[in-house]
């Protein structure tokens, strides 16, 4: 509630009669209930998953108590290389020592999160918040509740659901990481990976009925093999070439396999691949490359939401408020992810100039699947993926 409110009904004590003054008094109390409740503890847990901004806990101080009395979060498939995910809960915990991290199943998918979410309902160790792709959240819509954070304006309207159910967070491009001492000659087309150089060498982050990731390796080939966002089969036939010349691993690449060189090439979003790199200091290949290839450039926004059956519903609402604060969407940013709220950030200067110079602005040639889309290609997915690459 605005601090200015007790200051009006003060205002309206001087002005009125006893009775009127009285009834001023009751309106002012009543509309700051909430921050009361929240900070003595009184709000119960239904009420807080059902909160759908700060002001039902009375404002931000309101909602930090409350968090902090709850004490927990619990996060699910936040690899520390991931999207800068090592400093985002760090700086977490820093700024709210009072709440323990859970970081659960971090090398997850986002099929993972929503069987995490099924399984545990009801329990302590249940995810709090979600971090999923578009085309597993539009199949569990269920599982989520409206949530709509403080600067919620700046993330543009077609970047969330109205009623604050999911909202985009961080998208990369999709690239080919590849160790150039393994490859020597960097590929230029998807059609180079079906060359014999790279035998046994090409790796998805996952099956693609399950992570948003590999399916979007499967979109992005479907672009690059004259397909298109209606129809991805190509990306399909693309894979199941790859598989019959041999190319194609079976390994889950990790940051730890390409440091190896069990993974020698990998399609996954930029920030992925640039972290795995030199980026990665001592866990990174220092010989690890990225390239986004020539033509359309396919993106996949993630995105946050809210359990509905959180067991930490105000933690879980307090993280969200932080994912969208200019110092976490730089932080993004500074992985190579651009953030949902980047032109805004643009607008206003919060943005941090020195980062958007060496990431570069988002490509003009900009494709991403919409809720239908990635729908409709879950479904060529689910019926021809595996008889493709069996």
């Amino acid at each position: 509630m605005p601090s200015s409110t007790p200051v009006t009904a003060r205002r309206l004590v001087r002005a009125v009669v006893a009775t009127a003054a009285v009834a001023a008094v009751a309106v002012t109390l009543s509309a700051c209930s909430g921050a009361s409740d929240a900070a003595t503890g009184s709000m119960t847990l239904e009420q807080k998953q059902k909160a759908t901004s700060a002001a039902d806990f009375g404002g931000m101080d309101g909602l930090v108590a409350a968090a902090n009395a709850e004490g927990k979060l619990n996060v699910i498939t936040l690899p520390p290389s991931w999207a800068n995910y090592g400093k985002i809960i760090a700086g977490f915990q820093a700024k709210y020592p009072d709440i323990q991290i859970d970081s659960q199943n971090p090398n997850g998918s986002s099929a993972d999160e929503v069987a995490a979410a099924q399984s545990q309902k009801g329990q302590d160790t249940a995810p709090d918040v979600f971090d999923i792709g578009t085309a597993v959240l539009s199949q569990n819509l269920d599982l989520v509740t409206p949530y709509t954070v403080s600067n919620w304006g700046d993330i543009p309207d077609d970047f969330k659901d109205p009623n604050g159910s999911w909202f985009y967070d961080y998208t990369g491009l999709m690239s080919i990481g590849y160790d150039s001492s393994v490859i020597t000659t960097p590929p230029t087309s998807v059609a180079d990976l079906l060359s014999p150089e790279f035998q046994g060498k090409v790796a998805i982050k996952g099956d693609p009925t399950q992570a948003n990731e590999a399916a979007s390796a499967v979109y992005w080939a479907a672009l690059q093999s004259g397909g298109s966002v209606n129809d991805i089969s190509a990306g399909v036939d693309f894979f199941s070439k790859l598989k019959k010349a041999g190319n194609m691993l079976s390994v889950l690449p990790t940051q730890a396999t390409v440091a190896s060189g069990e993974t020698p090439v990998v399609i996954q979003w930029s920030y992925n691949n640039l972290a795995w790199g030199p980026d990665g200091g001592s866990s990174g290949n220092p010989n690890w490359k990225t390239v986004v290839l020539p033509g359309v450039a396919l993106g996949s926004y993630y995105n946050q939401a809210v359990n509905v059956d959180a067991p930490h519903p105000a933690a879980a609402r307090l993280w969200e408020e932080y994912l969208y604060s200019p110092e976490v969407q730089n932080l993004y940013l500074a992985s190579g992810a651009y953030p949902s709220t980047l032109k805004a950030m643009m607008a206003n200067g919060t943005v941090d100039q020195s980062v958007l110079q060496k990431v570069g602005e988002p490509p003009a040639q900009f494709v991403q699947l919409t809720s239908d889309q990635a729908a409709a290609a879950a479904k060529v997915l689910g019926s021809t993926w595996s008889a493709a690459i069996g």
